[in-house]
């Protein structure tokens, strides 16, 4: 990555009274490290999103305090909920002989056979993985080749990524980074709600079947009569054997 200068200037004003300062179009900000002493400084915000749009977190920045160059990455940036500017930075400085740890971006390169012809989709499992190396060594983001993905159920994971030996990957090998999933289509989303509505027919049918069961039917021959209160058909029952009827 090619060297990236940001100017600051040291800052005296805190509290609430860094609004004024944003006003100005400035970013109030700390550096800090393992043997550095925090210093309060500010920055030009333009200046600023224009290098961290670039390097984002894992890109080493020159930042050049009292014509003092201090080796720093970019930390814990807040940022305004509805306008996206930044409010205040961390910017930690590193011993360029001393390795830091951090996490990469990955950047999908290639296009998957699989999801090509149509036989699946791909799912990024996987935004970022954790890595140790030397400050200068740290690369902007990680590729991931998915031109090798050619059918449903291919994976990539963490083992697979390709690294320099300069670079130490600390995430899981064996954490799935990105994978070909089947397609669901129209058709088989159709499929599967026709099915699933003939399942519903088939037990509403069985049910009414089973209700069913439990009528009495009246036996042959019986002849219906109507009850004096209801108004309703009732069925006389069959004499007994022998006996006449008055």
């Amino acid at each position: 990555m090619d060297k990236v200068t940001l100017n600051a200037n040291k800052r005296t004003v805190v509290g609430r009274k860094v609004k004024q300062l944003r006003k100005e179009g400035l970013v109030p900000a700390n550096i800090y490290g393992k043997k550095v002493k925090s210093q309060s400084v500010s920055v030009a915000e333009k200046e600023f999103s224009s290098i961290f749009s670039k390097v984002g977190e894992t890109g080493l920045v020159e930042l050049m305090l009292e014509k003092q160059s201090h080796p720093v990455l970019i930390h814990n940036v807040a940022l305004h909920p509805v306008t996206g500017a930044p409010l205040h930075i961390d910017f930690f400085q590193v011993d360029l002989h001393e390795k830091v740890t951090t996490k990469v971006p990955l950047s999908f390169v290639g296009e998957s056979p699989a999801v090509k012809d149509k036989l699946g989709v791909l799912l990024n499992i996987l935004s970022v993985v954790e890595i140790e190396a030397l400050p200068t060594d740290l690369p902007e983001k990680l590729e991931v080749d998915i031109n090798g993905l050619k059918a449903v159920g291919d994976t990539l994971k963490v083992s697979d990524l390709k690294v320099s030996d300069k670079i130490k990957i600390l995430s899981d090998v064996n954490l799935e980074v990105t994978k070909v999933a089947p397609l669901v289509s129209k058709e088989a989303e159709q499929m599967a709600k026709e099915e699933a509505e003939a399942k519903a027919a088939a037990a509403a049918e069985a049910a009414t079947a089973a209700g069913a069961e439990g009528v009495v039917k009246p036996e042959e021959g019986a002849a219906p009569v109507k009850a004096p209160a209801t108004g309703q058909p009732v069925v006389s029952p069959p004499s007994a054997p022998g006996v006449k009827k008055e």
